[in-house]
């Protein structure tokens, strides 16, 4: 009896040994399977901007990079007095820059987009009308950022994916509108307050002081910004004397080491 009792155990403990066997190895195979997954992500997105969180998307105002980046950018809104200077200025320099210009600007100065475009500066979008999309409907947020898109492409020959909204105005519902269409929200770090700021020097020490690796500079081109031009040699000197290099947006997401930060 006390055999055949043994026998049974030694049954039932292969038994729970051959089952457990298998179990384990689907773990693995399970574990393995996600891992190569993983790795086939990574390898995907290595280097790329994070443009939204488990929340919802967000609007990117700088990235973190060891690289002494930074990225000029000059929203342009109205006007054809201020744009060109500020164009030759940065042809002279050697600088590419991010135009955020809107659509009803670009139809109506056809050649100043043609000439940004010329300067392999980066196009993108200030919306339409210039509006404040807060106060707007998500359809007429939609709706302005699609003609926006079509006025640029129509005269650039680029359909502009990075949007600034005007004002840099916007909530979830915009950053929401604005991901449905594969448009990025484009905020700023480093502010430079050339429409409001009394002084060229002032709109230097704006720029220069506040900098770090990975900034994204707000300035204007529109007819408002009278002492921008004045300001920019002297920004692009100081920036280069501190060891910085200047950059399109889109390469200094790009180019990040780590996430892009991120802000509601």
């Amino acid at each position: 009896m006390w055999q055949r009792l043994r026998t049974r155990e030694r049954h039932v403990v292969r038994f729970f040994l051959i089952v457990n066997g298998k179990k384990l190895k689907q773990t693995l195979l399970i574990v393995a399977s996600a891992f190569f997954a993983a790795a086939i992500v990574f390898m995907n997105t290595e280097g790329l901007p994070v443009f939204s969180t488990p929340d919802g998307p967000r609007a990117i105002s700088n990235v973190h990079t060891k690289k002494k980046q930074v990225a000029l950018t000059f929203d342009i809104g109205w006007g054809d007095v201020r744009a060109v200077p500020i164009l030759n200025i940065l042809k002279e320099e050697g600088v590419q820059a991010t135009f955020f210009i809107s659509g009803s600007w670009a139809e109506h100065h056809p050649d100043i987009v043609k000439k940004i475009a010329r300067g392999k500066h980066e196009i993108a979008s200030h919306g339409f009308g210039h509006k404040d999309y807060i106060s707007m409907e998500k359809a007429d947020v939609r709706n302005d950022i699609l003609l926006a898109q079509s006025a640029i492409e129509k005269t650039s020959g680029e359909k502009p994916t990075l949007l600034r909204p005007p004002d840099s105005s916007f909530n979830e519902r915009v950053l929401d509108t604005a991901e449905s269409l594969n448009v990025t929200v484009i905020d700023s770090s480093v502010n430079s307050k050339d429409v409001t700021t009394a002084g060229a020097n002032q709109i230097v020490r704006n720029v220069v002081q506040p900098i770090s690796p990975g900034d994204i500079i707000l300035m204007h081109a529109s007819d408002s910004a009278k002492q921008t031009a004045k300001a920019l040699p002297a920004i692009i000197e100081e920036l280069r004397d501190k060891g910085y290099s200047f950059v399109t947006v889109s390469n200094l997401l790009t180019n990040a080491d780590t996430k892009s930060n991120l802000i509601n």
